[in-house]
């Protein structure tokens, strides 16, 4: 059994420059840890495959094409492949979601 901690997970360099961790890569899919402190955000960008996330702490913005919302803590938010997207901590508190991709994609992600 392999058990994963995101405490203990070693931190990944991004173009976001914000907290990511790498908590599972299969040639399945992919799994990421981001915490994003209040006022941090994540660059827009584009995923080549279908992601999935899931609000673990805290209240965030996600964009997703052409629409904003508010979401928080135990909220799942689908994003298609190829739609630009990103995540806004406008919150005094910290924010943290977990990233799903699948099938794990095979070129990098595009910011825009």
């Amino acid at each position: 059994m392999k058990i994963t901690s995101f405490r203990e997970a070693a931190q990944v360099t991004t173009p976001h420059g914000v907290k990511v961790c790498k908590l599972y890569d299969t040639p399945d899919a992919q799994v990421v840890h981001i915490t994003l402190e209040p006022g941090e955000s994540l660059k827009k960008h584009i995923t080549p495959v279908d992601v999935f996330f899931y609000v673990l702490e805290g209240t965030g913005v996600v964009e997703i094409g052409d629409e904003k919302k508010a979401v928080s803590k135990d909220a799942l938010i689908e994003s298609p492949k190829d739609i630009p997207h990103c995540w806004y901590n406008e919150s005094g508190a910290t924010f943290r979601v977990l990233v799903v991709k699948t099938p794990r994609p095979v070129a990098s992600t595009r910011l825009l």
